[in-house]
């Protein structure tokens, strides 16, 4: 059974509608994590809403400690999810117009089109000819990393990434110096393995069960980094596994809700600094192989971004709130 994960602060809009309304016809729960801006009445026919004091008398340590004001609500959707029976999360945002395959039916085992290159993979290229990059690209990568030879892959991927159409994942400064719309071409998905890196964003992407633990979003960095630097630990853990990262062309179309372009800019300067040098690290780290050591893995891998000064000491606490709830879960 899939599950469709969101966070607002809006009263239900025409996103959340079409979410709602192709979520009910597919017979799949809808789960949206309030905050405290949300409106005092939220009622939506198809969507499971929670406001924080909803959230707060979840059965799960993680709500207790959330922070309030944080996308990292998301966390506790996730959660709820999986202690309804999901198989698989999908998770997008309430700007993201969903198409009509967005809530199509989906496998762990995608075949497509693998780089014949490592180190860092600039998915865009596969799909369109500008010169664009996703958020969180090494922005002293983005002139060497084009297009380059593929292979036929057929691969297990319990996490997969779908594009966006029209306003697409990009950071501050492609918005502040290139132009937009941009619509990506319909293409086979594309698969990365180990010694790739790309990152992958929480707008439009699928987690399959065994990948569950992988969702943890860090809330003491920058709004703009937490699901960056989720997906580079996502990423290094998915190796100690043998397996593999996919993107698919864009399922959803963008149309992105108000942003202070110069604020993003300043939440991604910890990106811009320190993105190369968190996958650099991570690749160093030692971690044990298989499913069942995950959850050390994460650790592990947030202990490094505490060396690194890239979270505070409180994410170990929240990250430990959120592997107990998950042995709780049985995940």
């Amino acid at each position: 059974m899939d599950s469709v994960v969101v966070t607002t602060i809006a009263s239900p809009n025409p996103v959340l509608l079409a979410i709602a309304r192709q979520a009910s016809q597919k017979a799949i729960p809808f789960y949206a994590m309030g905050d405290r801006k949300s409106p005092a009445s939220f009622v939506l026919d198809g969507c499971h809403f929670f406001s924080l004091e909803s959230q707060r008398a979840l059965p799960f340590a993680y709500a207790g400690l959330c922070p309030e004001a944080s996308y990292t609500r998301k966390n506790i959707g996730y959660l709820l999810a999986m202690s309804k029976g999901a198989q698989s999360i999908i998770e997008t945002d309430d700007d993201n117009f969903p198409e009509e395959d967005f809530l199509s039916e989906r496998s762990p085992v995608v075949s497509g089109r693998q780089p014949e290159q490592s180190g860092w993979i600039n998915t865009y290229a596969y799909f369109s000819d500008l010169k664009i990059w996703p958020r969180g690209f090494p922005l002293e990568r983005v002139q060497s990393a084009c297009a380059a030879s593929v292979q036929e892959r057929t691969g297990i991927c319990p996490i997969q990434q779908g594009l966006a159409n029209e306003n697409p994942d990009i950071d501050a400064i492609y918005r502040l110096v290139l132009p937009l719309p941009v619509f990506f071409e319909k293409k086979s998905p594309l698969i990365l393995t180990q010694g790739q890196w790309c990152p992958f964003n929480s707008q439009s992407t699928v987690f399959f069960s065994e990948a569950f633990p992988l969702l943890y979003l860090p809330a003491t960095c920058s709004f703009r980094m937490t699901d960056i630097w989720r997906s580079f630990v996502a990423q290094r853990i998915l190796w100690t596994c043998g397996w593999n990262l996919s993107f698919h062309s864009a399922s959803v179309r963008q149309e992105r809700n108000e942003h202070n372009l110069m604020r993003d800019f300043s939440d991604e300067i910890s990106g811009y600094l320190n993105n190369a040098k968190i996958a650099e690290n991570l690749e160093k780290l030692e971690m044990k192989p298989g499913r069942e050591s995950m959850p050390e893995n994460l650790r592990i891998c947030y202990e490094e971004l505490l060396r690194m000064e890239l979270v505070k000491p409180e994410e170990l606490r929240l990250l430990d709130a959120w592997l107990g709830d998950l042995k709780r879960l049985g995940i």
